[in-house]
């Protein structure tokens, strides 16, 4: 028989449930922020995916078949004529996707061509300025190409294409008829555009690589498919269905890093919610512990009374995943069309998901029951004498000897790993090391170390506090009250700081590795192109030594360098050595020296990049000797590079010394720079370059120009990783903003009398909130400095196991943005309780306790 005991307690924690359903509204907030994260991230990747769909996929949704040959050879003008002439064929065009180098020798540069009909339900592309071309030599560009290479409607382009006989190229210059827009837009290519036999006459190919054909009815495509089996030999006939499908499957796939990226850190927002819902539960608890006392005294056991707080804190986890997943769903529908006003297409999500909506709504029950379980077990053992006191808040409950030991072995273990990894990281120039295994020690080790804070954050927080309170005790009678309240209740304190801590230090962390790599990634491009033109002898022989006095006396051009390179070996492998003088070489992060000084480099000197330094051992002040021509030359390493060297080179040498290594007195490499700044200064520049060397006497092609902008683009792929994962991270803030609000509204209800007292004793109102808010902005100020400094030194060891030539740099700047960020948005959190303390009358001092 069931025991109307279990009834009558669990009805009388339901009833306390509607009695103040605004105590467990803020008891359900992280709740709620957690599914709605989580139901967000389902909601984006429904809009990634239809965005993907509509707009990245190569085949229009009139394509009833593809056609194709199963030899991978061309279908020429006969097959796609066979194919037009089959019954139930509506229409059919051939496809063909190729490329050609744009400009003369002083440009490296490609212009991608695809043959589509330009119009008609087939297309691909929709005109944006000027006409689709009609006829030979005249193409159209996508907006990608007009922009990269300045071009428009009625201009023209001159294309390198093979000859006939594939011995040489030809110059054939193209008219731009206009701009369209390419419904495939993920090639990431600037693309030329024209009919198919106008573009195979002008690339001289044989046939198209597929034909799309259109149908009447889907019911024809079948019969058509069997006739054009017959009447192409060889062909293979899939549905567009079919191919839109793997189209779509392989465009999905792309962005299913980002998307894999962002379960990572919702896992992480997630657990920073059950965090705060623990901490909240745990508060409302030690709030009703006069009720839960009264209920015990009348005979309700502390199994009963844990099992009821438990399915008390399941339905508010219902109720909050239900919330979330309904503001997550409307958010996504209003997503598209906030896009739209700024230009930015995105589709529209599907159907709301339900399979998807009910397990977050059960999942948010399962992490409510699980935040619950340790505060109502606590809250179960009160005892019936608790019914005879006042209602007390936390009190100390922080420093049991389980909590401090677990907190140690949890620290000592994250030291002896982050020491470990210390000890093993590479030398630079070290190729073998393995990064996974060491970028994986070092999240193992920063784990740790997160949960060693929770064990020990009550213990943390007095210290902490105890220097930030230097400050604030000087502003007054509310500062001092600030600084007690937060450390009268260490527990709550850090409960709410280590959430904030964990959202600082991965926020922290990452943009200060972005930083470092950032930094790295451009030294490293300009290593690569070290100046914006770079001119070498296309069968790697040697340049005209006037071709340097030439550039040099172009007023359009500056800092033309001329240098030689030659091949040796050192410990009886193959490098190569120049006398570039590298403190010529211009680089946004400045070319840096490991060990020694690259401005000390003399006679019988050498300057060796890392994967040298590191393989032959030396640094600066030891010995190397290179050989050529078996004779054998000893240098003294004047300075090591942290990485590679420019223009490939690993060994850096006075020109005298290249002299006796049997370098001949001609030039191999000239670099330039455009003496006028941005696009219009480079683009003279290129045209001074482009008519030196195509001038009367230099006309043979011999010589290569590289465009610099053409190989070291710019790194938006970093930024927009950067971005993406500072804002998966501010989810996690985000849910510590919630719990400073929920702890701070269930601190004002639990020191009413607090706050009443101080009204009568002359506090003022304004007082009490400048109290309340400062109490509110401490966690923050907390979280952000035990978040800071976790996560730097983390960030060193994940740079350094990462990528060991980086520099480590801290963006400053951004940091103290973040921390001045998080402080305001703390004490903000705290706006609305602030307002209700200040309000207090100061009766409440002396009424009753509940």
């Amino acid at each position: 028989m069931r025991s109307p005991w279990r009834a009558t307690v669990l009805g009388s924690q339901m009833a306390e449930l509607l009695r103040r359903p605004g105590r467990f509204a803020a008891t359900g907030l992280s709740l709620l922020i957690a599914a709605f994260v989580v139901f967000g991230a389902v909601m984006a990747q429904q809009i990634v995916s239809a965005t993907v769909v509509d707009r990245f996929r190569g085949t229009p949704d009139a394509v009833s078949l593809v056609v194709t040959r199963n030899d991978a050879a061309d279908i020429g003008e006969a097959g796609l004529d066979a194919i037009r002439e089959t019954p139930g064929v509506t229409e059919a065009v051939g496809r063909f996707d190729g490329g050609a180098p744009v400009g003369g020798s002083a440009a490296d540069r490609y212009l991608a061509l695809a043959a589509d009909p330009g119009t008609g339900p087939l297309a691909r592309v929709r005109p944006v300025e000027g006409a689709y071309p009609s006829g030979p030599r005249r193409i159209a560009v996508d907006t990608r190409a007009a922009e990269a290479y300045g071009l428009v409607p009625g201009s023209s382009l001159t294309l390198l294409l093979p000859t006939p006989d594939g011995e040489s190229t030809r110059r054939v210059p193209v008219e731009i008829s206009g701009v369209v827009r390419s419904a495939a837009t993920g090639t990431g290519e600037p693309t030329g555009y024209a009919s198919g036999p106008d573009l195979l006459r002008l690339l001289g190919t044989p046939g198209y690589s597929r034909v799309d054909v259109r149908t009447e009815t889907p019911g024809a495509a079948t019969q058509a498919a069997e006739r054009i089996r017959r009447a192409v030999p060889g062909a293979v006939v899939r549905s567009g269905d079919e191919v839109r499908g793997e189209e779509s499957r392989a465009a999905v796939a792309d962005a299913s890093d980002t998307l894999e990226l962002a379960g990572v850190f919702l896992a992480v927002a997630v657990g920073a919610a059950v965090l705060v819902a623990t901490s909240t539960f745990r508060i409302v608890f030690a709030r009703r512990v006069r009720q839960l006392a009264l209920l015990r005294a009348v005979g309700a056991t502390s199994r009963r009374l844990a099992a009821a707080l438990v399915a008390e804190g399941a339905v508010v986890g219902l109720l909050a995943g239900a919330a979330g997943v309904l503001a997550a769903w409307g958010c996504a529908r209003l997503v598209p069309a906030v896009a739209g006003r700024f230009g930015h297409d995105l589709s529209a999500p599907a159907a709301l998901p339900l399979p998807q909506a009910a397990l977050t709504v059960l999942g948010t029950g399962l992490l409510a029951v699980l935040a619950v379980l340790a505060p109502s077990v606590a809250a179960s053992r009160v005892s019936p004498l608790q019914a005879l006191r006042t209602a007390t808040s936390e009190g100390s409950t922080v420093n049991g000897a389980g909590r401090t030991v677990l907190g140690v072995l949890c620290a000592a273990g994250a030291v002896l790993l982050a020491r470990q990894q210390y000890a093993s990281l590479p030398e630079p120039g070290d190729t073998a090391h393995d990064r996974f295994a060491a970028l994986t020690l070092v999240v193992v080790s920063g784990g740790l170390a997160f949960l060693a804070l929770i064990a020990l954050g009550p213990l943390l927080v007095r210290p902490v506090l105890s220097a930030l309170a230097v400050p604030l005790r000087r502003t007054g009678a509310a500062g001092r009250l600030a600084v007690a309240g937060v450390g009268g209740a260490p527990g709550r304190a850090a409960s709410v700081s280590v959430v904030v801590a964990l959202g600082v230090c991965l926020v922290g962390s990452t943009l200060t590795c972005l930083a470092s790599l950032d930094a790295y990634e451009r030294y490293r491009r300009t290593l690569e192109a070290p100046a914006d033109f770079h001119l070498y002898a296309g069968e790697g022989g040697t340049l005209d030594r006037t071709l340097v006095a030439d550039l040099a006396a172009r007023p359009e051009l500056a800092d033309v360098t001329a240098f030689r390179t030659a091949e040796v070996a050192d410990d009886g492998r193959s490098a190569t050595v120049t006398d570039l003088d590298l403190t010529t070489v211009r680089s946004g992060t400045g070319l840096t020296a490991r060990t020694g000084a690259l401005g000390r480099l003399g006679p019988a000197e050498v300057v060796v990049d890392a994967e040298h330094a590191h393989r032959l051992g030396v640094a600066a002040g030891d010995r190397v000797t290179l050989t050529s021509a078996g004779r054998p030359v000893r240098l003294t390493v004047a300075a090591t590079l942290p990485g590679a060297g420019p223009h490939g080179a690993n060994f850096f040498v006075t020109p005298a010394d290249l002299t006796r290594l049997g370098a001949g007195p001609a030039p191999t490499l000239i670099t330039a720079d455009a003496a006028g700044d941005g696009a219009e200064g480079r683009a003279r520049a290129h045209r001074a370059v482009t008519e030196t060397l195509t001038g009367p006497e230099r006309g043979d092609g011999r010589v290569v120009a590289e465009d610099a902008a053409t190989r070291a683009g710019p790194d938006d792929d970093l930024r927009t990783m950067a971005t993406t994962v500072v804002l998966l991270l501010c989810l996690t803030v985000l849910v510590a903003v919630a719990g400073v609000a929920t702890t701070a509204s269930l601190t004002v209800v639990e020191r009413r009398r607090e706050f009443g007292l101080l009204r009568a004793l002359g506090l003022g109102g304004a007082a009490v909130h400048r109290m309340v808010t400062l109490e509110c902005a401490l966690p923050g100020v907390l979280g952000g400095v035990l978040g800071f400094a976790l996560g730097l030194p983390y960030a060193w060891l994940a740079v350094r196991a990462a990528e060991v030539s980086a520099p480590f740099t801290v963006p400053a700047g951004q940091l103290a943005t973040v921390l001045a960020a998080l402080v305001l948005v703390t004490a903000a959190a705290g706006t609305i309780p602030a307002l209700r303390a200040s309000r207090t009358p100061p009766t409440v001092a002396v009424a009753r306790g509940d």
